[in-house]
């Protein structure tokens, strides 16, 4: 057979090639004079201008108000300044300032630097928007000249039993002159810093930092890897150059790079503790590979590369320590991994512009800092770049915290403590974090065990503050909620709570949750993750649907009073109003509104819901009232045996109750039906249509898999992702387990192929490859404990 010139020819794609396909967030793909501020809810922030530069304030959840102050560059307070006219005082910002709220610390201190008196402002703010603004609405101001802006967010104490929460803006700044290159300004600093230096592309900085000060190490532009390392001051005065070691350091902290919280140092060979993390708005770096070496470039084909190692030699020399081949390090912001066949693996930085490590140095150091200047892989986003390092005072106070982000395109939001962690943190100082929370992990008197047992035989108290909660409003805020749950929201009445699904529309669940119904145009939904409010809202806008959607998580704490003796303790306490339930009158999954105490006590709503499988309430208030809360529950909860009760003993209740966990029992990929909850889809009752309805339908036809119960014959440690076999071949996998003190033997959640699903399958559970160690299971009923929930409903 052979080929014609005509057929070769036409075998060729025409045209010069394309770029890759690439979607980024938005912090990485904006322009070069364009820059993105958040400003809480509750909050203000301070935005240095010039001539020309345009503000776009963004509201993002609707119905937040905003003001904005402008001062000149001569110190006047002036509206003009934006080329406005006055509006009216700054009477929400100056309350703010005078609310002590720590998070605007560092802006009373520029107002009072600059002998700002915002009592002089006269009727010179700008007030915009309103309650009823939608989600999404912008206003746009330009600068008539230099100054500072600053721009609020008033809000007063949401009440528990109203909407009025307080939501967040963003802030788009266009600049008048354009960058001729893609950098990015600095955030400011956390306090005055003592040291302040920029790590140049491709070089690295020796300096020296005092026992308890703090080092902030900063990727300028994002996607930048710095290697760091550190020796004790102390052991180099008697000749020990004793670097930081990475595998000193895993094997202390039992993991593959200390985070804040827990496991949070960094240790030499000595296992002497020389520096401690205690914020990182990133989360992925790696303490296994050396810094780049000249033998490294070597062998790829670029000799005589510019390299860490050679950098980290030529920096410490100052400080006569020796050169080596190759420099162990900590290595912030790269992105590493080991793949399942054990091979390292590496991509770009997860870092974006601004990100940082925060650490304490926990004895005098000799630090050094790199730039990374590898531009032959994606370490650096194939573009080396700087890197910018701060020190502070060890006066200064720091709290522990990692960012999250609801979506790849949300600003960063620190982890927090809770309104109960003042008084929890009396009692325990296991604090885990948990999806932006410090919650307890166990309690130093008793342990996971006791707390277990209280729980099923006396009551406790478990801060869930961490829940998500959205206050949904407008005139469509019920065929909003019909429309994106499973559950029949229409059959609610006022007070009344169900648990639902919420799925997308191939039938993967997005979250599971409760719906409160506070009024005819009033819900309340109260889930796990911050993108089901997202989600909502974002169906609302699709739609075009008259309906605010708007988080009210920081505005609104939960303290769960669980267990047989929650029901009298909290008569004794909660005190209602004639036309609501007491405690005596509350049903299952209703909710009453009331006060502490009596009729003056501080504002709180309780529901008749838990996590735990036992008769329980949750408890919900503001968090400025969660210390009275807590510590009318703690001493009225004495004469009842109350424990507190942590994560972990939270967690073998409610394995026991069957009750499923988000990222274990379900994901996106997993259907209501295979999450052990197809209750909450009520197919053939509910009449109107719902997001995944489809899907589901499909789905509940042609099962596959299937959610059950294991008794495991063994006392080995089972545990989420274990395989389950029948034979050699694999037909489900552990999502939950635990050792059972109730039941005296080891028990899992598993979802299995539902042609091995029927009770009485022997089943084995497969450890180390899965083949070569095997724990015979068997399937039984779900749940293990109490399968009917009646000892809730009692």
């Amino acid at each position: 057979m052979s080929l014609s010139p005509d057929s070769l020819y036409r075998s060729v794609i025409a045209g010069p090639p394309r770029p890759s396909g690439l979607i980024l967030p938005r912090g990485l793909t904006l322009p070069g004079n364009v820059e993105r501020y958040g400003v809480p809810g509750a909050g203000a922030i301070v935005i240095p201008v010039e001539e020309g530069d345009r503000l776009t304030i963004r509201n993002d959840e609707g119905g937040q108000r905003c003001e904005v102050v402008a001062v000149a560059a001569d110190g006047t307070i002036s509206a003009r300044l934006l080329g406005q006219t006055g509006q009216g005082g700054a009477e929400g910002l100056t309350a703010l300032l005078a609310s002590g709220e720590e998070s605007l610390a560092r802006l009373r201190g520029r107002l009072e630097q600059r002998g700002l008196d915002l009592s002089r402002a006269g009727r010179e703010a700008l007030h915009l928007f309103g309650a009823e603004t939608p989600a999404g609405t912008e206003e746009t101001l330009t600068a008539a000249g230099s100054g500072d802006v600053i721009i609020a967010t008033p809000a007063s104490l949401m009440d528990v039993w109203g909407q009025d929460t307080a939501t967040p803006l963003t802030v788009i700044v266009t600049r008048t002159q354009s960058r001729t290159q893609i950098t990015h300004d600095l955030p400011d600093p956390l306090a005055d810093p003592i040291l302040d230096l920029r790590v140049k592309s491709a070089t690295a900085e020796a300096y020296f930092v005092k026992a308890g000060d703090y080092i902030q190490i900063l990727d300028v532009d994002g996607r930048q890897c710095t290697d760091f390392q550190c020796f004790s001051a102390r052991k180099l005065d008697k000749g020990r150059e004793l670097a930081l070691d990475v595998t000193a350091t895993r094997s202390l902290m039992g993991h593959a790079y200390p985070m804040p919280g827990l496991h949070a140092k960094y240790y030499d060979q000595d296992f002497t503790p020389l520096i401690e993390v205690v914020q990182d708005t990133c989360g992925r770096h790696d303490a296994f590979s050396l810094a780049c070496y000249a033998k490294y470039y070597d062998d790829i084909g670029y000799p005589g590369h510019a390299n860490c190692t050679e950098n980290f030699n030529g920096a410490l020399s100052q400080y006569g320590i020796g050169p080596r081949g190759g420099w162990m390090a900590a290595n912030f912001f790269f992105n590493t991994g080991v793949d399942a066949h054990g091979v390292m693996i590496a991509d770009e930085p997860w870092s974006r512009p601004g990100d940082y490590v925060l650490m304490r140095a926990l004895t005098d150091i000799v630090c050094v800092s790199s730039a990374c200047p590898d531009d032959t892989t994606a370490a650096n986003g194939w573009n080396p770049t700087d890197i910018h390092v701060r020190s502070y005072s060890g006066a200064q106070s720091f709290k522990r915290a990692i960012a999250i982000r609801a979506t790849p395109d949300s600003e960063p939001k620190m982890t927090k403590e809770t309104g109960f962690h003042d008084r929890l943190s009396k009692l325990t100082r296991n604090f885990v974090e948990y999806r932006g929370y410090w919650l307890a992990n166990s309690y130093a008197a008793a342990g996971p065990v006791e707390e277990y047992w209280a729980c099923r035989e006396k009551c406790v108290v478990l801060d869930l503050s961490a829940l998500r909660k959205w206050e949904v409003t407008g005139p469509d805020a019920e065929a909003l909620m019909q429309y994106t749950l499973t559950r029949d929201v229409k059959k609610l009445t006022p007070g009344q709570i169900v648990y639902s699904a919420m799925c997308y529309p191939h039938g993967g669940m997005i979250d599971d949750g409760t719906v409160f119904k506070l009024g005819a145009n009033n819900f309340r939904w109260i889930g796990g993750d911050d993108y089901s409010g997202v989600w909502l809202r974002e169906q609302a806008e699709k739609l075009g649907l008259k309906v605010l959607v708007r988080s009210s998580t920081d505005q609104m704490h939960n303290l769960a009073v669980q267990g047989p003796e929650s029901r009298e303790l909290l008569k004794k306490v909660i005190w209602t109003p004639p036309h609501q339930p007491t405690m005596a009158e509350l049903g299952w999954f209703r909710f009453t509104v009331g006060r502490i105490g009596d009729a003056e006590g501080v504002p709180v709503v309780v529901s008749r819901t838990g996590y735990t499988g036992e008769l329980g309430y949750e408890v919900w208030c503001h968090p400025k009232h969660a210390g009275e809360v807590f510590d009318a529950i703690w001493a009225a909860g004495q004469d009842h045996g109350i424990r507190p009760m942590g994560l972990q003993a939270l967690d073998m209740v409610r394995i026991e109750a069957g009750l499923i966990f988000a990222g274990y029992d379900f994901s996106d990929q997993t259907d209501p039906f295979e999450a052990g909850i197809g209750f909450t889809v009520p197919l053939k009752t509910k009449p109107d249509d719902f997001i995944g309805r489809e899907a589901l339908i499909r789905r509940k036809e042609h099962p596959s898999r299937k959610l059950v119960g294991l008794d495991i014959d063994s006392a080995i440690e089972v545990g989420h992702g274990d395989c389950v076999h029948v034979g050699r071949a694999q037909v489900g996998e552990i999502t939950s387990a635990m050792r059972s003190p109730l039941l005296g033997k080891q028990i899992a959640l598993a979802r299995i192929d539902v042609a091995h699903a029927d009770l009485g399958t022997a089943v084995e559970i497969g450890k180390l490859d899965g083949q070569q160690k095997r724990l015979p299971a068997t399937i039984v009923g779900f749940a293990h404990y109490d399968p009917k929930k009646t000892r809730p409903q009692k």
